[in-house]
C-alpha cells in the first residue's frame, strides 16, 4: 500500500491508496446450487469451480421428482449451456455476461496430496481436495458450502471458507409487523371519534399495525393504510371466527391480515402453540365456507423426512399425506368441534372434507400448477429454500391469497438457517409491499405448559 500527499492539504493529512483486489476462485459445493439454481451467475468479476465430484452428485440427483432434482436439472442445463459460449471452453473457463468466468475441474485423478489429511473415501474430501490442490498451485481460493462440517474441515487446512449467503436476511432483525407508540389520550380519543388518526412520522410500512398507549393506560390497535396514509381501525369481528377468538393483539392483527382480500400474501412467524396454523385455518373456513369469497382451501407442508422419503410409503396420495398433515387435520377437528360443539364435530369434519373445498397436496406437486381464487396455506414454510419459496408464490393465480406459516427458530433442513430460510427472505423482501402483511407472534396460548417450555427449553 503506498501513501501520497495531496496538494491543497496540511503536510500531516496523507491518503492511502487501496490496495488492488486480487481474484479469487470460489469453489462451488453441490447444496449450494441446490439451494440457489442461480448461484454460479453471483460471483462478479471472479473465477468460479464445479468440480467434476458436484457434477457427478448432480447427476445423481437430477432423477429425483422433488425441488433438489428441479434444482439439479436446472443447473446441469444451464452449465450445458455454457458450451455454445466462444468466450472459452468450460475446461480454460468460460465468462458469462454476468462477470464471473465459469469453468469445470476436470482432474479425475483423486491420488493424495503431500499435506492433505483427509482419507479420499468419501465425496466431500475429494472436494476439498481440489481446492487444495488450486491453492497450492497460487490460486487464491474459497470454498462455498451450506454444510457446516465441510467449511470446519476446510478451516482445519486453512482454506477460506463461506457459507452462501446471497439469499441470507437478519432474522435478529426481522420485520414485526406490529410496533407500539406513546401517545396522549386525546389522540386516542380522536382516533375512536373518528376512526381515522393521520400519522406522518414513524415510516410506517404497508399494512403496519400499531398498538397506541397513553399514559392513562388507554389504548387502541389500528393499521396503517398506505393508500390514506393514516392510522385506520382494524375490521370487526361480530362474534368469532369459527368458534376462534383472538387471545392476545398479536392474534387480533393476524386475524385481520387474513380476512382482508386486498392483501394477497400474509406471513406468520411464532414459536409452537402462537396459534398461526389454527387462526390462518380458521379464517380460511370462514372465507371459503361461510363468505365463498375463494373456490377452496388449499393447505400444503414441506415434506422434510427423517427417513424414507414420501414415495416409499404404501398406499394412495392422500394416504401417503394423511401422516404429513396430521397437524392440519389436528387443528381441522379442533375448529370443527368449537364450530358444532362437543361431540359434533366428527360429522361437521366429514361434511366438510366431503364437500372437496378443503384440498391437501404435498409443496412438490405444487409446481407447475396455476391456482386461482384459492386460500393457500403453507405450513411449516421455515423448512422451504428462498427459491422454493418462489416457486410456490408464483403458482397463485388471479384472486388466490396466500398464507405462510412457520417458526424460524426449528428448522429441519439441513442446509437452512433462521436467516437463510424462505420464510425469513419473504418477510424481508415483501414487507415494504401494499399487497402484503405480517405478524410476529411472540406468545405461546396453546397452555400454560406449551408457554413455559417454550421459553425455557
Amino acid at each position: 500500500m503506498t501513501v501520497a500527499k495531496t496538494p491543497g492539504l496540511s503536510d500531516k493529512t496523507i491518503i492511502l491508496k487501496e490496495k488492488k483486489v486480487s481474484r479469487k476462485t470460489f469453489i462451488i459445493d453441490t447444496n449450494v446450487l441446490i439451494h440457489d439454481p442461480t448461484a454460479i451467475q453471483q460471483f462478479q468479476d471472479n473465477d468460479v469451480v464445479i468440480p467434476l465430484t458436484v457434477l457427478e452428485e448432480l447427476d445423481n440427483l437430477k432423477r429425483h421428482s422433488d425441488e433438489a432434482g428441479k434444482n439439479s436439472r436446472e443447473v446441469i442445463r444451464y452449465i450445458d449451456s455454457l458450451k455454445a459460449e466462444k468466450t472459452g471452453d468450460l475446461h480454460t473457463g468460460v465468462v458469462i455476461p454476468e462477470g464471473p468466468k465459469v469453468r469445470i475441474h476436470l482432474d479425475t485423478k483423486h491420488e493424495r496430496i503431500d499435506g492433505f489429511p483427509l482419507p479420499l473415501d468419501r465425496t466431500t474430501n475429494k472436494f476439498l481436495l481440489i481446492a487444495y490442490l488450486l491453492k497450492s498451485q497460487g490460486e487464491d481460493v474459497v470454498i462455498v458450502s451450506k454444510d457446516f462440517v465441510t467449511r470446519v474441515k476446510a478451516e482445519a487446512m486453512d482454506l477460506e471458507s463461506e457459507d452462501y449467503e446471497n439469499k441470507k436476511t437478519s432474522y435478529q432483525e426481522i420485520y414485526k409487523g406490529l410496533r407500539r407508540i406513546d401517545v396522549q389520550k386525546k389522540e386516542i380519543d380522536l382516533f375512536y371519534k373518528d376512526g381515522t388518526i393521520p400519522y406522518t412520522e414513524g415510516n410506517f410500512r404497508p399494512n403496519e399495525y400499531a398498538l397506541l398507549a397513553s399514559p392513562e393506560k388507554s389504548s387502541a390497535v389500528c393499521k396503517y393504510s398506505e393508500k390514506s396514509r393514516k392510522l385506520e381501525p382494524l375490521l370487526p369481528i361480530n362474534k368469532d371466527i369459527w368458534g376462534i377468538q383472538p387471545l392476545n393483539i398479536e392474534q387480533r392483527c393476524a386475524i385481520d391480515l387474513l380476512m382482508r382480500d386486498d392483501i394477497h400474501l400474509v406471513t406468520l412467524i411464532g414459536s409452537a402453540g402462537s396459534g398461526k396454523t389454527l387462526l390462518a385455518l380458521a379464517c380460511g373456513m370462514k372465507k371459503v365456507f361461510d363468505e365463498n369469497a375463494y373456490s377452496r382451501i388449499l393447505i400444503s407442508r414441506p415434506i422434510v423426512p427423517m427417513g424414507k422419503d414420501i414415495g416409499y410409503l404404501p398406499g394412495t396420495k392422500e394416504e401417503k399425506l394423511y401422516h404429513w398433515m396430521q397437524p392440519i387435520y389436528d387443528n381441522l377437528e379442533y375448529l370443527c368441534s368449537t364450530t358444532s360443539g362437543e361431540g359434533n364435530g366428527a360429522a361437521t369434519l366429514e361434511f366438510i372434507m366431503e364437500s372437496k373445498k378443503i384440498e391437501m397436496e404435498a409443496v412438490t406437486y405444487i409446481r407447475g400448477r396455476s391456482l386461482p381464487k384459492m386460500y393457500m396455506i403453507i405450513d411449516e414454510a421455515q423448512n422451504l429454500t428462498p427459491h422454493e419459496v418462489k416457486t410456490i408464490i408464483s403458482r397463485a393465480g388471479k384472486g388466490t391469497k396466500v398464507i405462510l406459516t412457520g417458526d424460524a427458530t426449528q428448522i429441519d433442513n439441513p442446509y437452512l438457517d433462521r436467516d437463510s430460510n424462505g420464510l425469513t427472505y419473504v418477510v424481508n423482501r415483501f414487507k415494504n409491499y401494499r399487497i402484503f402483511g405480517h405478524m410476529f407472534l411472540e406468545r405461546t396460548e396453546r397452555s400454560e405448559l406449551a408457554s413455559i417450555a417454550a421459553e425455557i427449553l
